[in-house]
């Protein structure tokens, strides 16, 4: 009893684990986004490595790649361990089944010899003729046929039984084949990362090499996102301004007339609270507009869900301030820049909005979008194909993306608010 009440603990125990760990179907899909991925990063690398000048976008795709490489690994011990537990607990129901068979077919034999032994229709016969009463006769009867019915229903169960333990063995061995792909999947994954960090090595050697070349361009970069950086913020500044003085003006009109239907706010820039829902938020001069105020939350509500602004790329140059490995340099980004095969490739807004600004900056073109008190910055571009002061939509073409020094397109995309920059890849959905 002791031993049963065991093994049915650990059956439960290991039952409830077994839930807790990732279907198989959810490995999969991860397991294949990060091939695309990967193979994504394995073109872009080719159209870089064209040509011969080392870069830093060389550099961060590889990183990127051995990155996803790393969570190939460990997506497949996760599907190891899925499969570990499965092939447990089919191991668990195959004892079951088996140990459950043998007491079946021991019981039905059992019945048999008894059967067997008591044959003779006058055995039969002698048992109902026996009985005291008609009503105790009858009842023996349905004992006989009750008796029957129980050695026929032994047999189906046998035989049930026995087509569960076969589909048992079968998903077993069908576990352990399953296992032995992903041990396989596992091993190469393993080489190509390995082969990966060799290969980083070697980028960063070329870095290295060309350190001086590297630092100029560097300076050279940052000297652009300082500048671009000044115009965000003065775009920022005018929109909140013209909003006040909007403000102001219907604050006077609405005293004149003896209305007082102009809207809560002040002078400052955010001050006061505004009501969407259920919820309270502060108030900001930027959402004063119900349209405004729309846009804010839409953009709020789909953080981490935002499309990206291209159909393929990568992110080559991170939020915030990164050491280039193997050097002595740093380099500083107040958004993302977004590597893409080939220049000329369409630039999209990622939420509905208005052309906030359209500039120039050495000799490439910039887009500003504002989304209630979110603005989004589309720069290096090539050309435009919208116009300031148009409605946009998510997905609605910018630009077209202008090349970089390596020679591949290239987009630089910032989120702002009046507070100042955050990570836009925070925002933007998983590719």
């Amino acid at each position: 009893m002791l031993k049963k009440n065991l093994l049915l603990l650990v059956f439960a125990i290991t039952t409830l684990v077994a839930a807790a760990q990732p279907s198989k179907e959810e490995l999969q899909r991860q397991q294949d986004q990060l091939k695309r991925e990967i193979a994504e990063l394995n073109k872009t690398l080719g159209d870089i490595q064209k040509n011969k000048k080392r870069s830093l976008g060389e550099l961060t795709a590889v990183q990127r790649k051995i990155r996803a490489r790393e969570e190939m690994v460990n997506t497949i011990s996760r599907d190891l361990r899925r499969l570990d537990d499965n092939i447990y607990l089919i191991n668990l129901d195959i004892y079951r089944y088996s140990k459950e068979l043998d007491t079946l077919k021991r019981q039905y034999a059992q019945s048999l010899v008894f059967a067997y032994k008591n044959r003779s229709n006058y055995d039969y016969l002698n048992f109902i003729f026996s009985a005291k009463s008609f009503n105790d006769a009858v009842k023996r009867i349905e004992y006989l046929k009750s008796y029957r019915k129980q050695r026929e229903t032994q047999l189906n169960t046998i035989v049930k039984t026995q087509q569960v333990l076969e589909q048992k063995r079968s998903t077993f061995k069908a576990s352990i084949n399953e296992k032995s792909q992903a041990l396989q999947e596992q091993s190469k994954t393993l080489e190509e990362l390995a082969n990966d960090k060799k290969e980083k090595d070697r980028v960063v050697a070329g870095l290295k090499s060309q350190e001086k070349d590297l630092g100029a361009q560097i300076k050279k970069k940052d000297k652009e996102r300082r500048d671009l950086a000044n115009a965000i913020s003065a775009i920022i500044r005018r929109e909140i301004a013209a909003e006040n003085k909007r403000i102001e003006e219907e604050k006077k009109k609405a005293a004149t007339t003896g209305k007082t239907t102009a809207p809560k706010t002040s002078t400052e820039p955010v001050t006061g609270v505004a009501t969407a829902g259920k919820s309270t938020r502060k108030y900001d001069p930027l959402e004063s507009t119900p349209e405004g105020l729309v846009r804010s939350i839409n953009f709020e509500n789909n953080k981490g869900k935002l499309p990206w602004p291209v159909d393929a790329g990568y992110v080559s140059g991170q939020f915030g301030r990164r050491q280039v490995e193997g050097t002595k340099l740093w380099e500083d980004n107040d958004g993302i820049r977004i590597e893409m095969p080939s220049a000329g490739a369409s630039v999209k807004a990622v939420a509905d909005g208005e052309v906030s600004s359209i500039f120039d900056l050495g000799g490439e073109q910039a887009v500003v979008v504002r989304h209630g008190k979110y603005f989004t910055t589309y720069s290096h571009l090539s050309s435009v194909s919208i116009s300031k002061g148009a409605q946009v939509k998510a997905g609605t073409v910018l630009g077209k993306a202008a090349a970089n020094d390596a020679g591949v397109g290239e987009t630089l995309f910032m989120v702002s608010t009046a507070s100042g920059f955050v990570n836009p890849e925070s925002w933007l959905k998983r590719k």
